[in-house]
């Protein structure tokens, strides 16, 4: 576990304050989610948009406009006055990499499911929420009863859309969905109020697990699994207790989509 570091507490203030911008969501799939103002759609959006999250940024981007268009302006009414073969038709043709149409027919199946049983998706979430330092075990029960109501693309969905913490995989894209909707800032749009954005875990994918071997030291190597996002997570407590995945977003933009100037940064 490292020790408080001054210089690095200053660097993370620096970085945020530089990259953790609006203008720098223009090629990030949350630019998409924080186009609705209603916090019932955006929960929805970010749902799909979180999920579809993996893959080349031009690639999410398209593919979750895609996904996201069937619903319109208003998703969660669009959704929740559909009838099962109405999702089946408005997602018929719909297909981005491993994820077919079947796979995103369950995922649409399964939120509006959840929403019509619980309220919301953040009801539905802390209905399986037993507390505790961390959303692992509320994250790992939300992902098996959404997959549950999902029905017919169950083993897909559990095996590839939605990756069980307790196998000890990172759950970057479920963990950033949690990130983005429970915090607020000058990026991430917010929308839950009762999941305390302290107990976040940080989303770790290739670029965020380089950032925390490489430039800061918080894990023993760049591998993108459960251990060491909880390793990373516990390091970022040292400089933002309230909120350790605070520094999330500004962290990969270096990696992901640069700009001039971004290399003094040294983040891969």
């Amino acid at each position: 576990m490292p020790c408080r570091d001054e210089a690095l507490a200053a660097f993370l203030e620096e970085i945020y304050a530089e990259c953790n911008r609006p203008l720098r969501l223009k090629r990030d799939p949350l630019v998409l989610v924080a186009s609705y103002p209603d916090p019932a759609d955006r929960e929805l959006a970010g749902l799909v948009a979180s999920t579809l999250a993996f893959g080349s940024v031009d690639l999410i981007m398209a593919a979750v406009r895609a996904a996201l268009a069937p619903l319109g302006a208003r998703p969660r009414g669009a959704l929740l006055s559909m009838a099962e073969t109405e999702i089946q038709e408005a997602w018929s043709g719909f297909q981005y990499r491993y994820c077919f149409p079947k796979d995103i027919e369950a995922l649409m199946r399964g939120a509006r499911r959840a929403i019509e049983e619980a309220g919301s998706l953040e009801d539905f979430f802390l209905a399986g929420d037993p507390g505790g330092p961390d959303v692992v075990a509320a994250a790992a029960s939300f992902s098996s009863r959404l997959a549950e109501l999902g029905e017919g693309g169950l083993g897909r969905m559990r095996e590839g859309l939605l990756p069980d913490p307790g196998r000890g995989s990172a759950c970057k894209r479920l963990f950033l969905y949690l990130r983005w909707m429970s915090r607020r800032d000058r990026v991430d749009a917010g929308g839950w109020d009762r999941l305390d954005p302290s107990r976040l875990v940080v989303p770790l994918d290739t670029h965020m697990a380089r950032v925390c071997s490489e430039r800061l030291r918080f894990i023993d190597r760049p591998s993108a699994d459960l251990k060491r996002a909880l390793a990373a997570t516990e390091a970022f407590r040292l400089y933002s207790p309230a909120d350790p995945v605070k520094y999330d977003f500004a962290l990969t933009r270096p990696g992901i989509d640069p700009e001039p100037g971004d290399e003094r940064f040294g983040c891969p």
